[in-house]
């Protein structure tokens, strides 16, 4: 039950990417564009997906556990340090180079498009090459 759910959800969220066009990296692009051709099309996406998230985090967290776990699992970090405001930094940029986020890529490899399917093969790769630093103790603790 625990796979048909994640699967319905996944679904749920690459059919919303798709019709929102944020699978298209021309569209991303022009939208990250505030001093040229600047279409604020996905503002209203980013919004209407805050505005969801929002009432959907307070209905869950009025119950005391999930659906299908046993707890919640939330982040307990509250602060900014050096390696979230680098991750952040480093995501930024790689997105408004390509026009592409990690969620809308895969979303967008059914399309069969080499510039896609070359992003998600750096980006796993990338996500291997990064499973390989160490991490020091303080952040292990955080």
């Amino acid at each position: 039950m625990h796979l048909f759910f994640a699967l319905l959800s996944g679904m749920l969220i690459s059919a919303g990417i798709a019709v929102s066009k944020m699978i298209d990296p021309q569209k991303v692009l022009s939208f990250l564009d505030v001093s040229g051709n600047w279409d604020p099309s996905l503002a209203l996406v980013m919004a209407a997906a805050l505005l969801v998230y929002t009432l959907g985090y307070r209905l869950v967290l009025n119950k005391s556990t999930p659906l299908f776990d046993k707890n919640f699992y939330l982040p307990t970090k509250q602060h900014l340090d050096r390696s979230l405001l680098a991750g952040a930094a480093i995501f930024g940029v790689g997105w408004g180079l390509t026009g592409y986020c990690p969620g809308p890529a895969i979303a967008a490899l059914p399309a069969a498009s080499t510039g896609t399917a070359g992003f998600v093969a750096m980006m796993v790769l990338g996500w291997f090459i990064a499973g390989k630093i160490p991490i020091n103790k303080r952040q292990q603790k955080s």
